[in-house]
């Protein structure tokens, strides 16, 4: 069985790449990151407005890589796996939510307290897709090749399994940190891909 790398995105600091080029760069300081790459990319998805920042950034890495290769638009709703990981869980909307208890008129914030779970972030990319395959959300030290390769090669090894979305989306305070990538098996020869391999996604990953 063949798997390639067939496209990744990454969100750093104030752009957003697509195959290590460079798509959009906020010159906008007095407007966010995400509001801004949503405006840019000229989606209209109002659902968009209510997400945490952890959803934000993955949903747009997602719309990002998804527009740009067709072939993940070809598979059945159930081929698509989601493998995505980060560092710090969804501290920053927890944080958030636990500022609504402890006010002095306490009022719990029931928008908040939906996304105080990371893998919220996988529901709001599959619902959107309408991919209902198997997903998971690692919270791992730090950025893991070696266990995010054998974990989604175990997972493509299933005959009606497709293709996978790896994605690392660390998002703290003052830096964000958002690599995703697609794997697919090579069946429809794709071109311009990489094999999937600890080193090559390590390398795309720093890159």
């Amino acid at each position: 069985m063949s798997l390639k790398i067939s496209s990744y995105c990454k969100i750093n600091n104030d752009s957003i790449s697509l195959n290590g080029k460079i798509m959009f760069k906020n010159e906008d300081k007095e407007e966010s990151l995400t509001r801004s790459i949503y405006k840019f990319m000229d989606l209209s998805y109002p659902k968009f407005y209510k997400m945490d920042i952890l959803s934000k950034y993955g949903f747009l890495a997602s719309e990002m890589l998804i527009s740009n290769q067709e072939t993940l638009k070809t598979y059945e709703d159930d081929a698509v796996v989601l493998i995505f990981a980060n560092s710090n869980s969804s501290t920053l909307t927890d944080l958030k939510y636990q500022e609504t208890i402890a006010s002095e008129k306490p009022s719990p914030s029931p928008s908040l307290f939906v996304y105080t779970l990371p893998n919220i972030l996988l529901g709001e990319i599959a619902i959107r897709n309408k991919w209902y395959g198997e997903n998971m959300f690692f919270v791992l030290p730090n950025f893991d090749a070696k266990f995010l390769v054998n974990y989604a090669a175990a997972i493509l090894k299933k005959s009606d399994t497709k293709a996978c979305l790896i994605a690392w989306v660390d998002v703290k305070e003052k830096k964000n940190d958002v690599f995703l990538c697609s794997i697919e098996k090579n069946e429809q020869n794709i071109s311009n891909t990489l094999e999937f391999n600890e080193k090559n996604l390590t390398q795309i990953y720093l890159a």
